[in-house]
């Protein structure tokens, strides 16, 4: 079962206002969430004291929602708060997050998903940046960018024509007709290279060296950053990567950067290995770890630093869930 919040507000007190407003509102939110009738358990209504002229769960039958129990109540009066706004909570049958809907002037409400936004999440190998980030997308009912997936596709396809990754001006033309697509499937993001699913193959750690190298590429970043602004223009979105608060996205409307001590992060890249298969000691993780640091932190073009407008959080001693509650405490903050 899913609760689904929404609101909405009326032009004045009138009966066909609250009418009109509460249909569009429940319809939208059954769309949203690909629900039907019978799909409902219960819908909860409360509405400010300035509007009295007709009750929203009245409304609400008229307009077709019947099967289920509905129930109407008072907010209680608030100095500041939003004026002829009705709300309502729907309990359904579903196993899909729950996709709220704000509509009118109660966008304001909830401006995290009334409005493009874009988080930008930065961090070295190893912090746990894709983990936190693919939380909070579900959380927030957003698209989870994996940038790292689409270099590592870019180092895959250098592996396999036989292109060395320090020869840029072969990389330059293997690139400029790479056939890469970001496809998004039952809310997961797959890697499709030359038209076969990758998102596994790119997870080698023969592969993750390579893409550390490979992005440090003009030609590279160039045009992945390109379709990842794209990406964000559109639609609100959370990416994490290396640089993509200081340059992919330098007015990201929320920007983090997340690490760990390097003990850390090899103990949990080493955990992580071993659930797909991959057995490796945990010393040349650990060195792997670092290398990848020095690689990332010295390269010439958008090395791996912290954004100015960034807040730091080191994980070390944090468990994901600890995280991802002070990124959505400090998101909720600023909105």
């Amino acid at each position: 079962m899913i609760a689904i919040r929404g609101a909405t507000t009326v032009e004045n007190d009138s009966a066909q206002q609250i009418r009109d407003s509460v249909k569009e509102l429940l319809r939208e939110m059954m769309a949203q969430n690909n629900l039907n009738n019978d799909n409902l358990v219960c819908l909860m209504f409360t509405n400010t004291t300035d509007i009295h002229s007709y009750y929203p769960a009245k409304a609400a039958r008229e307009a077709g929602f019947y099967s289920c129990p509905l129930f109407s109540s008072l907010e209680p009066e608030i100095d500041g708060a939003l004026k002829l706004c009705i709300r309502v909570m729907a309990l359904a049958e579903s196993s899909a997050p729950a996709k709220h809907v704000y509509l009118k002037g109660a966008k304001a409400l909830r401006k995290d998903i009334s409005q493009t936004i874009a988080i930008a999440l930065d961090g070295p190998a190893g912090s746990g940046k894709s983990t936190v980030s693919k939380i909070l997308g579900q959380k927030l009912n957003i698209l989870c960018l994996d940038t790292g997936a689409m270099y590592r596709a870019c180092a895959l396809k250098c592996v396999k024509e036989g292109v060395s990754v320090l020869d840029e001006d072969s990389v330059s033309v293997l690139i400029n007709d790479i056939a890469l697509e970001v496809k998004f499937i039952g809310g997961t993001q797959k890697t499709y290279l030359d038209g076969k699913d990758v998102s596994q193959e790119i997870r080698t750690p023969e592969i993750s060296m390579c893409a550390s190298k490979v992005s440090a590429l003009g030609c590279v970043r160039q045009k992945m950053v390109a379709i990842q602004r794209e990406i964000a223009s559109k639609t609100s979105c959370i990416l994490d990567g290396r640089d993509i608060g200081t340059n992919v996205l330098p007015d990201a409307n929320f920007k983090f950067y997340l690490t760990a001590s390097p003990e850390v992060r090899a103990k949990r890249r080493m955990e992580e290995n071993r659930q797909k298969g991959f057995d490796e000691p945990y010393e040349k993780i650990l060195k792997d770890i670092v290398e990848r640091d020095n690689q990332d932190k010295n390269r010439k073009i958008a090395p791996l630093t912290i954004a100015k407008d960034a807040i730091l959080i080191d994980s070390s001693s944090m468990t994901v869930d600890e995280v991802v509650g002070f990124i959505e405490n400090k998101i909720q903050e600023k909105i």
